[in-house]
């Protein structure tokens, strides 16, 4: 079985408030379609062919932060809960193209989202499926540096409802996803860059085009054995402005956010599947520029902890060719 964590993708970590609070984006929408860290573990090399499976279950923890953020009861933080799982499949047929190796991925995500008092709203549904039709991943000689490129697109098919469509855990619209991964990835070492941008296009329901959304994930792991273990973490920022539209009088949410976390990983690896689970705390969070008010920013982010777990294993291989006959095989 392949050691190394297998590429997954899933999962938004959707933040509905009311209206009249600015949250990531537009109104209802926490601004990224992936959850950060999700992908924290992966490698820029791929397994040998066949077809795998993944299952990978989320919970998070944590409150609405910023200057725009709801006060609940009492004068305490809001709080956001969510636990979230994804289906996905890995599909590697073995090819070669432009000397990388080729790779596919579709993942299926859902989740329940639970905001505490004074919003109160607790969705639960199918958000949006990814899909990515072509990574490819180089190998660079024997120096155990890999690099991967792909591109995916979360395809508007989530659970959506109310009146901009943000009423539950799903997002109508295309989200484009480039993404470029640089590891070291042997004598046990597993030290990963993944950079991925999220690319929005217009909501189908309001109009309204959500910023782009830049991730940076960075896993340093020693793999012992059957082991593996080490420190993780990732930054996620906003890095344009909105679009707005009619359905929305042209307001838009001029805000900008970063978030930094850390946590740790470990990982264990059973021969026919592999399990991961690793943790992430949301250091910092920051958030300004909220949609304009008199004397008010507006602007509102969650800020928590997440705990990650990940179980893979392939369903399928190709058979191995069967070996030439020798010479002493034939009769004279």
């Amino acid at each position: 079985m392949f050691s190394t964590r297998i590429f997954i993708t899933g999962l938004t970590v959707g933040l509905t408030v009311a209206c009249t609070q600015a949250s990531a984006f537009e109104a209802g929408y926490i601004g990224s379609a992936q959850k950060p860290g999700l992908v924290l573990g992966n490698a820029a090399i791929t397994p040998p062919a066949g077809l795998y499976m993944f299952d990978q279950a989320v919970a998070y923890s944590g409150s609405i932060v910023g200057p725009g953020a709801p006060t609940a009861a009492g004068g305490g933080k809001t709080s956001v809960h969510i636990a979230a799982g994804a289906a996905g499949l890995l599909w590697v047929p073995g090819w070669t193209v432009f000397g990388a190796t080729y790779d596919a991925v579709i993942v299926q995500p859902f989740m329940m989202l639970d905001v505490g008092s004074p919003v109160n709203v607790n969705p639960l549904g199918m958000h949006n499926t990814f899909l990515a039709p072509a990574e490819l991943s180089w190998k660079l000689g024997d120096s155990g540096v890999y690099v991967k490129s792909g591109f995916g697109m979360w395809m508007p098919t989530g659970t959506t409802s109310g009146p901009n469509g943000l009423g539950n855990v799903g997002a109508p619209w295309w989200t484009f996803q480039p993404n470029l991964v640089a590891s070291y990835f042997k004598d046990g070492w597993n030290l990963t860059a993944n950079l991925f941008e999220e690319i929005n296009t217009a909501s189908s329901v309001t109009g309204y085009t959500s910023g782009n959304v830049l991730h940076a994930e960075f896993t340093a792991t020693k793999t012992i054995g059957n082991w593996t273990f080490g420190p993780v973490g990732y930054y996620v920022g906003q890095v344009s402005d909105d679009k707005s539209s009619a359905f929305y009088g042209g307001a838009v949410n001029l805000k900008r956010y970063d978030i930094w976390a850390a946590g740790a990983l470990v990982g264990y690896n059973f021969g026919p599947a592999a399990l991961s689970v690793w943790a992430t705390h949301e250091l910092s969070a920051n958030v300004s520029g909220g949609t304009a008010m008199p004397g008010i920013d507006s602007a509102a982010v969650s800020r928590g902890f997440t705990v990650f777990a990940n179980l893979s294993h392939r369903l399928w291989a190709p058979e191995a060719p069967a070996p030439a006959p020798t010479r002493t095989s034939f009769r004279k």
